[in-house]
């Protein structure tokens, strides 16, 4: 039975117009005071309300509008909110009061730390793709669970919910499906789009579909966006990897565990990635796309996510026992996490080095070439294609024989065709007051340069580093350059980093 129905059995009607605000994936309303369903019911601002369409409906926040900016008769609909209910210009809406939401009861109990059962998790996730949270009530969620705040059963029953709530792609035909994901914190380190091309190019198959941002300046899909078309279909989705085994697609195009897109963009607001709904954010999306087998890669570095070997081992332990428990075959990878990987940092930047990767040029950044060969490697000898020891060699023969730049081209001609990464306009050069030897960066701190400077939003924008660890440095010497589509950004990245001071360490 439909959770939402109208207690007061009065019929509200007003009809739709597309109001033209972006709001991403909110839900947003926009009504008059003045008009009828809000004086009738009582609404104001923020106040959550069912929509209906025929056999459609959301629940949305209200926003209150003024006269001179909406008609009384009309309610305004946010660009998602339109999208989500398939209507029309002058379509008539059924204003209701949505039913009271009972599943916050459960929130509130994880707020004061009790366990949730696994009806509880799955009643909440399923409110949460309904459209039925608000923002508030999703940051308090994710706080509620933030830390390690999720136990075992938890995580296992949040991960199945999540699963559950959206599609759950088949590969017919194909026996193990492969993926690689890494944890993040750790700046630079685009080794997907590598990986992908050469598993793809042994003919195997990886259907990689990938998050946006969270809490970095550039996720894989917001670098592959710099170079091909990553909002796919599923049937697009499909037909490429039908013909290619493999695809490069942003994961929240396809409807695969809906509710960690809703999640990621709250997490993305309050800048917070907790244990528990990181593996179920992962997993979630892998068994929802059908991977049978993973490698997780956790970087361990004193700025990144994870800050020490103990935690990555607990870490590692908890993805391990998620996916036996869910059918999933899980490899973790514990590795170096002191430095961003390669020299770029931000979606045209990194997508420059992956170029360089596959393409062999002697620029290339070894560090991020070394790093996905050894990822490459694993999942090739989980394949069971390859025997235990075999994949890196292997790895390295189809980067180096141009198979995998190969099967990358053909990858992004299925998805709309390769694209040259574009150039930032607005340069500002960093450069070292002293001399000596690099001996740490602050990844978290880099990682916020390049936000402020306008990533991933501004896809050109970021940061270049000119030093690597153990580098010799020499007074004057340059340390990076940040880049920035406009001027105000350049500024507001330079003067930040001034405040800071030590984000790139020479001892």
């Amino acid at each position: 039975m439909d959770q939402d129905v109208n207690h007061s059995g009065a019929i509200h009607q007003l009809k739709a117009t597309r109001i033209g605000i972006d709001t991403q994936q909110e839900l947003v309303v926009y009504m008059r005071a003045d008009c009828q369903v809000c004086r009738a019911e009582g609404f104001v601002a923020q106040t959550r309300v069912r929509i209906c369409f025929e056999q459609r409906h959301i629940v949305a926040k209200l926003n209150v509008v003024s006269a001179a900016l909406l008609a009384s008769d009309n309610i305004g609909l946010s660009d998602s909110a339109w999208r989500q209910l398939g209507v029309s210009e002058g379509d008539t809406l059924r204003i209701e009061h949505p039913s009271y939401l009972t599943s916050l009861s459960f929130v509130r109990s994880k707020v004061a730390n009790k366990p949730l059962s696994s009806k509880a998790i799955a009643q909440i996730v399923a409110d949460v793709v309904a459209g039925r949270y608000s923002d508030v009530h999703l940051a308090t969620f994710l706080t509620a669970c933030a830390g390690d705040r999720l136990d075992l059963p938890e995580v296992i029953d949040l991960t199945r919910a999540m699963v559950e709530t959206g599609q759950v792609l088949d590969w017919p035909g194909r026996e193990r499906i492969l993926d690689k994901h890494c944890v993040g914190g750790l700046p630079g380190n685009r080794t997907t789009p590598i990986v992908v091309a050469i598993v793809a190019a042994a003919g195997l198959t990886i259907p990689k579909t990938s998050s946006r941002s969270i809490t970095s300046p550039a996720g894989t899909a917001d670098t592959m966006e710099v170079l091909t078309t990553v909002d796919l279909t599923l049937e697009q989705m499909q037909s490429v990897v039908e013909a290619e085994g493999a695809c490069l697609a942003w994961g929240g195009s396809v409807n695969i565990s809906p509710a960690d897109d809703l999640l990621i963009r709250v997490e993305r607001a309050i800048n917070l990635d907790g244990e528990g709904q990181l593996i179920a954010s992962v997993l979630s999306k892998k068994i929802a796309a059908g991977v049978t087998h993973v490698v997780i890669d956790i970087p361990v570095g004193s700025t990144a996510k994870v800050r020490s070997h103990k935690r990555a081992q607990h870490l590692a332990t908890l993805f391990v026992a998620v996916g036996n428990e869910l059918g999933i075959r899980v490899l973790p990878l514990i590795s170096d996490g002191r430095q961003p990987v390669g020299f770029g940092i931000g979606p045209a930047l990194e997508a420059r080095e992956v170029l360089a990767v596959l393409q062999q040029k002697s620029s290339a950044p070894q560090d991020l070439r070394q790093r996905a060969l050894r990822l490459a490697g694993l999942l090739l000898e989980l394949s069971g294609q390859y025997g235990s020891g075999e994949g890196g060699e292997a790895a390295q023969f189809l980067l180096d024989s141009g198979g995998a730049w190969e099967k990358f081209q053909a990858l992004c001609d299925r998805q709309g065709g390769l694209k040259t990464p574009p150039t930032a306009p607005f340069k500002g050069e960093i450069r070292s007051r002293v001399r000596g030897r690099v001996n740490g960066f602050d990844n978290r701190q880099l990682a916020q340069i390049a936000k402020l400077a306008g990533a991933p939003k501004a896809k050109a924008a970021g940061i270049q580093l000119a030093k690597k660890l153990r580098h010799r440095v020499e007074v004057g010497d340059l340390l990076m350059t940040i880049h920035a589509e406009t001027p105000g950004e350049l500024r507001y990245a330079e003067n930040y980093y001034q405040r800071l001071g030590d984000v790139i360490r020479i001892n």
